[in-house]
């Protein structure tokens, strides 16, 4: 029965449509509707394939958008991709363990990964890039520094909301911690961030960067006992990358100058 038999113009039929669609929150069904009848007339696809073609469009962009709101409430500083990550440029890191962390299976254990190696050797890009991967796979992340992390804690603890912050840090799935051992952390900003590791302890996983060896952590940590804490807290059951000594940055910019 076509529209007109049934009493409905194709231009009422449209607004109908368009209407409904508004009402069912289908943004991609009402932009593209148009596309998608066109193509079926040139394809006579049945009316079931016309109906799940449209439907997987909506299902497909519903779940790249939320996909782009997990990755925005992450707050990464910048957009890294394991793509355009160069393993030739840096032999310490091996390929296939890097996409098998971003399968997120040790997200979904709530295990730890550490990055450790001097500067522009790639730890942030590394840290950054396995983050999206994992907020993309649907899992809520989360990046800071260390000390805007630590700062923020002493903060909430003077403004009596302490509990209420690190139990926010706590829902995350994956807690992306960079620039840990860049700078000194004073004991009580030290002390909170091992609140915020054992509220996540063997719970949700935390991936850290760091251009200090754990045993120059104490540099961070002035507490041993406390250095040591994290430490443990940081690699039991996880993983451990190191990146090396040899910088990227520095190699690109020597060749650009040679060049």
């Amino acid at each position: 029965m076509t529209t007109k038999q049934r009493g409905m113009t194709e231009e009422a039929a449209g607004a109908a449509i368009d209407q409904a669609c508004r009402m069912l929150r289908m943004p991609t069904i009402r932009n593209s509707f148009t596309e998608y009848v066109d193509r079926a007339g040139r394809e006579q696809m049945s009316y079931r394939g016309f109906l799940a073609e449209l439907l997987l469009a909506e299902c497909d962009d519903r779940a790249r958008r939320r996909s782009e709101r997990r990755i925005k409430a992450a707050k990464f500083p910048r957009e890294k991709s394991l793509r355009a990550f160069d393993f030739e440029a840096n032999p310490n890191i091996d390929p296939a363990v890097i996409h098998t962390l971003a399968k997120c299976e040790w997200v979904q254990k709530g295990q730890p990964l550490c990055l450790i190696g001097d500067s522009g050797t790639g730890k942030s890009h590394l840290l950054i890039a396995l983050g999206t991967e994992a907020a993309m796979a649907g899992y809520r992340v989360k990046y800071t520094l260390a000390t805007q992390l630590a700062n923020e804690l002493v903060e909430a603890a003077d403004e009596m909301t302490l509990a209420k912050t690190i139990a926010r840090y706590g829902r995350v799935d994956l807690l992306c911690i960079d620039e840990l051992g860049y700078m000194q952390l004073d004991r009580r900003g030290a002390d909170l961030l091992f609140q915020v590791l054992t509220e996540r302890e063997e719970k949700a996983s935390v991936a850290i960067a760091s251009n200090e060896s754990f045993g120059g952590w104490t540099k961070t940590f002035t507490d041993p006992r406390l250095c040591a804490a994290i430490v443990d807290r940081l690699t039991f059951g996880g993983t451990i990358i190191e990146t090396g000594t040899d910088s990227y940055r520095l190699a690109q910019a020597t060749k650009q100058l040679t060049a």
